[in-house]
């Protein structure tokens, strides 16, 4: 199997870029003058001759730090299994993007306890990114694959990966998506020429609706006695109700118990489960104090607790079951 060439496009101060071979295979013979993206387009002068070299290649496109915001994110160190679903959730937080509209990469970078450590975030909206991977795209690039030049020079990193687009990938599901509405018109034309034929064989149809008819007659008669049925799903219905916790009974136990340092961001009934998230001062201390309620048991995390450098206080995720009972009381 031939393996993959591998090119990097760096972006230089002046916004110009800078063709490079990643390896003795794909060293480039002369020199290059610079490539200009400009909305999505290559210079014209250089864009033939560089199709020809990038075709069929993965390319990295390695960007200057000024077109990313760099955050730090101090996270416990069990943390690390679960860095991406982490950053997602807070990204909305940590820039200007949601986690929608956000491109973003990161890297752990440094320990700073036995049980803590910093992860450098980089991130960007994906409008800036998508004229620079549509130019690469059109000069038949297999993969794309968009990086953060770090911001200062260090000999373990170079720059911290934000996406990749296969691009091969995706021409591949276009063509099915085009045999599929082939399809799909195809089976129209057979629709309706089988219109046409029920039309021309209108007086067997008319004698099929008839005996539909009596059918559906029988039919009713058969299951008129029918209606405990209907009177039994709506006993079980009117029972769930009456079974199912109050979101208003569920909010006033929460407000009694939480202390004055705790405040919600997020408030989920599942059933008989309670999801709720938010910052405190003590998040471990919070599972005591939910389960000594006669409205929750069996209180525990469902997600890390972390702590950024930009609040005081520890964010939770804590799930709880609901007790069907309720009283008065604590």
């Amino acid at each position: 199997m031939r393996a993959r060439r591998l090119y990097q496009l760096v972006e230089q101060q002046d916004g110009a870029f800078v063709l490079q071979g990643t390896s003795p295979r794909e060293a480039l013979g002369g020199a290059w003058e610079p490539v200009h993206i400009v909305n999505g387009h290559i210079d014209a002068s250089v864009a033939a001759k560089l199709a020809e070299i990038l075709r069929g290649a993965q390319v990295e496109l390695v960007l200057q730090p000024n077109r990313f915001l760099y955050r730090l994110l101090e996270l416990p160190r069990r943390a690390s299994d679960f860095l991406e679903g982490i950053i997602r959730a807070q990204i909305d937080r940590l820039t200007p993007w949601s986690s929608a509209d956000a491109a973003f990469g990161w890297y752990p970078s440094t320990e700073t306890g036995t049980d803590r450590m910093a992860v450098t975030i980089a991130a960007t909206a994906r409008t800036l990114i998508a004229p620079f991977i549509s130019a690469i795209a059109r000069l038949g690039a297999d993969a794309i694959v968009v990086s953060a030049a770090w911001p200062q020079p260090r000999p373990d990193i170079a720059a911290i990966k934000i996406c990749e687009q296969k691009i091969g990938q995706a021409e591949g599901h276009r063509r099915i998506r085009r045999i599929l509405l082939l399809l799909l018109v195809g089976a129209g034309a057979v629709g309706a020429v089988s219109v046409a034929a029920s039309a021309v064989i209108g007086g067997v149809i008319e004698t099929q609706r008839d005996d539909l008819t009596r059918r559906i007659a029988e039919r009713r008669a058969a299951i008129q006695p029918g209606h405990d049925g209907a009177s039994e799903a709506a006993l079980d219905l009117q029972r769930h109700k009456h079974e199912t916790p109050s979101s208003v009974i569920v909010i006033e136990a929460l407000s009694r118990v939480l202390p004055d340092d705790t405040y919600l961001t997020e408030l989920r009934i599942l059933g008989d489960k309670m999801q709720i998230v938010g910052v405190t001062r003590d998040a471990p201390s919070l599972i005591r104090l939910i389960e000594q309620t006669s409205h929750f048991s069996r209180a525990t995390f469902f997600a890390p607790t972390t702590r950024s450098p930009s609040e005081s206080g520890e964010r939770f995720s804590i799930e709880a079951h609901i007790e069907p009972v309720y009283t008065p009381g604590l």
